[in-house]
């Protein structure tokens, strides 16, 4: 189990990243909670937000200060969750879908994995097209280039090639273009709220009307969904953090490091709106629209760092795919394992920008379901993580690994009953009061499914169900030592 020892270089250090799901060994907890600040900034650097701001306005009829509330409830709710979660990363110093094992049993694990791991797929295919179209937009505005299929094509495959590559290097080379790209992503957005500042008819932007609470309340549930996604992947950053961290430090630099980026993103886009509202309604291409509300010597290179923070968003989420793809049982190193899902990426893409007509449309009902899927697994997800929060051994390393009846995670034939049927209970729940494009769950018409409160439901439901069903029974046999990844800090250390 685990990686050779034979090398004296930690399985971290070196250029490549060659650490897989196994938690990482004390010695090689080195890793400082400031570092997931620019992390979780690299993670919202994505253009599609000043979209989703506009929609907000155009579609949800908010005005500025409900824009601005939305916003901020959004990431402090979502990053929350992402905050709190992450501790489970330090707590046994593994992947998020490792940790899942503990909660659901070893196979009872592979269902809401391959429900993640599928998510997984959507979300880069979405940021994949999302950075093609921004390279296409540049080419546009810089040399005249008209898009073609040809250049569909020549994009879509060299952001993807690029994205796998920064993502099979691993943690410390995402470190640092996070590092980077948050301050240069910081200058250019100051650069064009400067020039908004400047330019926009604030008269008109502050007399538009208030919106109504529930378009609120939905309006939380739209901007929040891309939140809720990184939360199984928040223990994935936090596990090379020593057992000392301090819990809320992780909360606190989770949720900063997001909002931001997330809040002055989506007030921009809701301010675009008002002089431009074809904003939000740009169906196929969410890129060029910057090329017509600013001005060329900025919308370049504004979508230049746009787009290198469109790849680190797939390059931390292909890196978290690589540790689902192992835990589902994927015989490849984390590297190779990546593979799969930019080529999933690829034709995803393609089918998507060759053949779909509806980018936003079907982007934001992606995002519904996705939060309702991913919803499911957090609530059982904390509830198990609060029960072990007093426990002397939190996670079991070697029982993690153990993929056999032997494991401490065996529980009834590998499956872990109660988190199984709270889990699958909430999903069908959730489902139940979605409405999207395609699908209108028999629930969508009452005051959860109207307001957007799917995926909260699914949580309470999920959280509940699990925490009033008997606590499942772990496989620890009588005479065998504790070994644990991770063993309950002092007192003054705890979190």
């Amino acid at each position: 189990m685990g990686t050779s020892t034979a090398s004296t270089t930690p399985a971290s250090e070196g250029t490549v990243e060659t650490r897989g799901i196994e938690p990482v060994p004390d010695n090689e907890r080195q890793g400082r909670v400031r570092e997931l600040f620019p992390t979780w900034v690299a993670a919202n650097i994505s253009v599609l937000l000043l979209t989703m701001g506009a929609s907000l306005v155009v579609n949800n009829g908010l005005n500025f200060w409900q824009v601005l509330l939305v916003a901020g409830i959004a990431a402090t709710v979502a990053f929350g969750m992402v905050g709190v979660l992450s501790v489970s990363g330090k707590w046994g110093g593994a992947p998020g879908a490792m940790l899942s094992r503990a909660a659901f049993g070893v196979r009872g694990n592979y269902f809401p994995g391959a429900i993640l791991w599928v998510a997984r797929f959507g979300w880069e295919t979405i940021n994949a097209v999302t950075g093609a179209y921004a390279v296409l937009t540049v080419l546009n505005l810089l040399f005249g280039i008209k898009s073609n299929n040809v250049l569909v094509v020549v994009t879509l495959l060299a952001f993807v090639a690029v994205t796998y590559l920064v993502s099979g290097l691993g943690r410390k080379a995402l470190n640092i273009c996070n590092k980077y790209s948050t301050y240069l992503f910081g200058l250019f957005s100051i650069m064009v709220l400067v020039y908004l500042i400047v330019t926009m008819d604030w008269s008109a932007i502050f007399a538009k009307k208030a919106g109504t609470t529930a378009m609120v309340i939905a309006g939380v549930g739209t901007i929040a969904a891309g939140g809720i996604s990184w939360v199984p992947t928040g223990p994935d950053f936090a596990r090379y953090l020593p057992h000392s961290a301090s819990g809320k430090k992780i909360v606190g630099a989770t949720v900063s490091g997001a909002a931001l980026v997330l809040l002055p993103m989506v007030l921009m886009g809701g301010v675009m709106a008002v002089s431009s509202p074809k904003l939000a309604g740009q169906n196929t291409d969410p890129m060029s629209f910057l090329g017509t509300i600013l001005p060329t010597w900025l919308a370049i290179p504004y979508l230049i760092t746009a787009l290198v923070g469109m790849v680190l968003i797939n390059s931390l989420s292909m890196y978290s795919a690589g540790f689902t793809a192992q835990t589902m049982g994927v015989k490849l190193p984390r590297a190779l394992a990546v593979s799969i899902n930019a080529v999933i990426s690829l034709v995803g893409g393609l089918f998507m920008m060759l053949v779909a007509k509806d980018f936003i449309g079907q982007f934001i009902a992606f995002l519904t379901l996705l939060a309702v899927s991913f919803s499911a697994w957090i609530g059982v997800y904390g509830v198990d993580m609060a029960r072990r929060r007093k426990r002397a051994v939190r996670y079991d390393a070697d029982g993690l690994m153990d993929t056999g009846r032997t494991s401490r995670y065996w529980y009834v034939g590998g499956f872990c009953w109660q988190a199984m049927t709270a889990w699958a209970v909430a999903l069908a729940a959730g489902l139940c009061f979605t409405k999207v494009q395609w699908f209108t769950g028999p629930l969508a018409t009452t005051w959860i499914g109207e307001n957007g409160l799917g995926w909260a439901a699914t949580i309470a439901i999920s959280a509940l169900v699990f925490a009033v069903l008997p606590a499942a029974k772990e496989n620890v046999p009588a005479d065998a030592p504790e070994q644990a990844a991770d063993r309950a800090p002092a007192p003054a250390q705890a979190g």
